[in-house]
């Protein structure tokens, strides 16, 4: 958990580093889970050649923002950034414990359409509006985790969209 005396410019390197980390380890895992167990590799086949295609997830139809909700490549699915938005576009009201339980359903409504549930998510990364929201944050994502199987996860301190308390992608495994 990042220090809240750690200064912006500190955090926002720090959020760069694991954005830039997580894409680098996506494509060397990449590598490996683009063709079934099975199937024998051509023997001049080179590691590009061997990638997925990237299949944009777009639940619910095209985006008004130039991102898709996720994207899967081969076995992985990366979750943007997702916020405690209800279907209106507005924040779930009622602070923290509201706005993680929507971003959840959001994440988990986006996975659903590609036919992936919660246990299947393997990495968060949790943005925060405020760090001292931990614990009451923690309450409710716990609750979206069974067995404690809980993915791994960072979490930063940032300024968020639209005033928001708390933001979070993730990366799936998919079936």
């Amino acid at each position: 958990m990042e220090n809240t005396n750690t200064p912006n410019h500190l955090r926002l390197a720090r959020a760069a580093v694991v954005a830039a980390s997580t894409a680098a380890i996506a494509v060397l895992l990449q590598a490996g889970c683009a063709a079934p167990k099975d199937a024998a590799a051509p023997a001049a086949a080179s590691p590009a050649s061997a990638a997925a295609d990237p299949e944009f997830i777009q639940p619910d139809g095209p985006p008004a923002n130039p991102f898709s909700p996720a994207v899967r490549v081969g076995n992985l699915i990366f979750v943007s950034g997702t916020l405690g938005t209800l279907p209106d576009g507005k924040l779930a009201p009622g602070g923290i414990q509201a706005e993680t339980k929507q971003l959840l359903e959001n994440i988990k409504g986006t996975l659903g359409a590609v036919g992936v549930g919660m246990e299947r998510v393997a990495r968060c990364t949790v943005y925060m509006a405020d760090l001292a929201e931990w614990p009451a944050m923690n309450e409710i994502y716990r609750s979206y985790f069974t067995n404690g199987k809980y993915p791994a996860r960072a979490a930063v301190q940032a300024t968020l969209l639209f005033g928001a308390r708390v933001e979070m992608e993730c990366v799936a495994a998919a079936k």
